[in-house]
């Protein structure tokens, strides 16, 4: 449910046809060679979700459904009184752990990240190499006009891999650049050509024990606060600052949009539209 947009925006349509952005980022993935789909949903949902979304994909790839509950936790943690919050995008992985043996993808579902991404992420998960990936933006190119957003700014070497990266959870636009506030009113400024994580990762099975750690340590040090979550960024982050991983930056051309606010919707569909225009996309996904 997206407290910012207003609804449950991964089935609000956007395309001609009464595509969702799940209906392009499916179609995109499958079109790069990825062959099995796996939902993080909340079990409250699910009915309505596999009539909506699963159902037309079940018949063209293998669909897994596993769901993102607050009392997922590891042995000797509960939840907090009161704690309705989900625990986060690394938590959300997690849940995964048991239905994924292959390379694979992770994305948010409501981030429309185009047909390159998909296809630069499949060369590199078919190459058989055990670094991790992350499909890089430009951050101007992924801020909203209606409000703060929440980015992983990247920090990348001379090899294109990833030295460090920082959650920053209220950026917006300020002139040409952007700026972050943080929760004690701490400006960061920042030029607007920084690469940032949009959630789109590329990892390997080895990746679940190293969540489960991680997650173990964020519950140990933050696990009685309502609102603290564990951010995918954040936990990568650590990784590669410890040595446990590698991961490329891979960057794409393609622009992304996404649905943070649900004044950002019409522009969606506007892009949409113009790609279609393009011969990126037919008019109609699925027949």
């Amino acid at each position: 449910m997206g407290s910012r947009y207003g609804g449950l925006k991964q089935i609000d349509p956007v395309g001609p046809a009464g595509e969702t952005i799940i209906d392009y980022s499916i179609f995109d993935a499958l079109r790069a060679g990825f062959g099995k789909i796996v939902f993080v949903i909340r079990k409250d949902i699910e009915a309505q979700f596999r009539e909506i979304v699963g159902a037309r994909f079940e018949k063209r790839a293998p669909v897994e459904y596993v769901f993102q509950e607050l009392d997922k936790l590891p042995p000797g943690f509960s939840v907090p009184a009161g704690r309705t919050k989900p625990w986060g995008t690394t938590h959300a992985i997690l849940m995964a752990d048991g239905v994924i043996k292959e390379p694979f993808a992770a994305i948010n579902a409501d981030d429309f990240y185009g047909q390159q991404a998909y296809k630069i992420l499949a060369q590199h998960l078919n190459s058989g190499t055990p670094d991790y990936a992350m499909v890089g933006f430009i951050l101007r190119n992924t801020l909203s006009q209606f409000g703060s957003v929440a980015r992983g700014v990247s920090r990348v070497d001379g090899n294109a891999y990833l030295t460090n990266i920082v959650e920053m959870m209220k950026i917006e636009p300020d002139g040409n650049g952007a700026k972050n506030t943080e929760a004690d009113g701490k400006i960061t400024k920042l030029t607007g050509d920084e690469a940032v994580s949009m959630n789109f990762w590329g990892f390997t099975p080895t990746l679940f024990p190293q969540l489960r750690a991680r997650f173990t340590e964020f519950l140990t040090k933050s696990g009685q606060e309502q609102k603290s979550e564990c951010y995918i960024p954040a936990t990568v982050g650590e990784l590669v600052t410890g040595g446990q991983a590698k991961v490329k930056v891979l960057r794409t051309n393609d622009s992304w949009f996404g649905v943070t606010y649900r004044e950002d919707r019409p522009r969606v569909v506007e892009s949409i539209q113009a790609l279609i225009k393009r011969g990126e996309y037919p008019a109609k996904l699925w027949t």
